[in-house]
């Protein structure tokens, strides 16, 4: 017997150290069926009612749950504040671009559930985000799907954590796939994620080095399409207001769609990033195939959230359910 113990012991660490992604177990939908039966409808609402007030809703809230999944996990941490000399990852230069609409519609989601006694305090913020992030998904004409819940919140929030987590505009699919392998997730689920872009907006400082001074023989990426470069040098000229951000889907810019794999093959990828997942043969025939075919994609793409939102999921003592989204209880 004591032999067994020592086995399932050995076995259960080796699993721990192989398969960090494995933290899914006490995932599982309606979660919060005795204590907060009616969450669900509840975030919906209030994320409705904060999308008909701006559509930045949906690619604030959408970035906001990526950025949080891809640095120490789906815990809520990118929505802490930093304090003092205590600088939080939301103040991370990669973070900086975070729209406030994605912060404030958990927090105003939070307030929804808070506010029905039986569930306060019960639900955390990394949940909240999760379905908040599925609802305007939804609401944008993409797929809705049933969400995984029983995250706890994170206990720890620093810039420094950050550091080489997040994907960069200018990376290459070697880089992209690496990122993303480091959580769990495959070529394919990146290039299902990266589709997100096709209600995203940027920033003109993010892309000009591709309309201005791409290299020395071309000032202008020849991988992007001549009009696509001329209407964006249009919208962002040279020493622009760096406020100043645009879609990333110049077509159907609030409609979440295939769309973007079409701008692919037309050379209207608005990031490095983005094109190169045409330009590159190993990851142009996933193009190809989304583009022609939009339930797959959504089906790839549901599958791949669900995917991303068990990553480095917090249980027991390594988490609680904050009361204040942006603050450590």
């Amino acid at each position: 017997m004591a032999s067994l113990k020592l086995f399932v012991a050995w076995s259960l660490s080796i699993c721990l150290c192989l398969c960090p992604h494995s933290t899914s177990a006490q995932l599982r939908q309606n979660y919060y069926a005795k204590v907060c039966p009616n969450v669900e409808g509840i975030v919906r609402n209030a994320v409705r009612q904060k999308f008909q007030q701006t559509f930045v809703t949906v690619p604030g809230t959408l970035r906001l749950f990526f950025h949080d999944c891809f640095v120490q996990g789906c815990d809520a941490s990118v929505i802490v504040a930093s304090t003092g000399s205590k600088k939080a990852e939301k103040d991370h230069p990669d973070n900086l671009s975070l729209a406030g609409d994605g912060f404030d519609t958990v927090i105003k989601a939070k307030a929804a559930v808070d506010a029905v006694p039986s569930c306060r305090n019960k639900v955390s913020c990394a949940d909240i985000l999760a379905m908040a992030t599925r609802d305007v998904i939804a609401l944008s004409g993409g797929p809705s799907y049933a969400v995984e819940l029983g995250r706890l919140d994170g206990l720890s929030s620093t810039a420094a954590s950050v550091n080489g987590r997040l994907p960069h505009p200018t990376d290459n699919l070697n880089q992209l796939n690496a990122l993303f392998a480091a959580n769990g997730l495959s070529q394919t689920d990146m290039i299902a994620l990266s589709a997100a872009h096709t209600v995203g907006f940027s920033h003109c400082g993010k892309f000009a080095n591709r309309i201005y001074n791409f290299s020395r023989p071309n000032p202008v990426d020849p991988t992007l399409n001549r009009n696509y470069a001329s209407q964006l040098q249009g919208m962002c000229p040279r020493n622009v207001d760096p406020r100043i951000a645009i879609n990333m889907d110049p077509n159907t810019p609030r409609t979440f769609d295939n769309m973007y794999f079409k701008n692919l093959q037309n050379g209207m990828g608005l990031f490095t990033s983005d094109q190169v997942l045409f330009t590159d043969p190993r990851s142009r025939p996933t193009v190809n195939t989304w583009a022609a075919n939009s339930p797959a994609f959504q089906k790839a793409f549901v599958s791949a959230m669900t995917k991303l939102g068990r990553v480095g999921v917090k249980t027991g003592r390594n988490g609680n359910i904050r009361r204040d989204c942006a603050a450590f209880n």
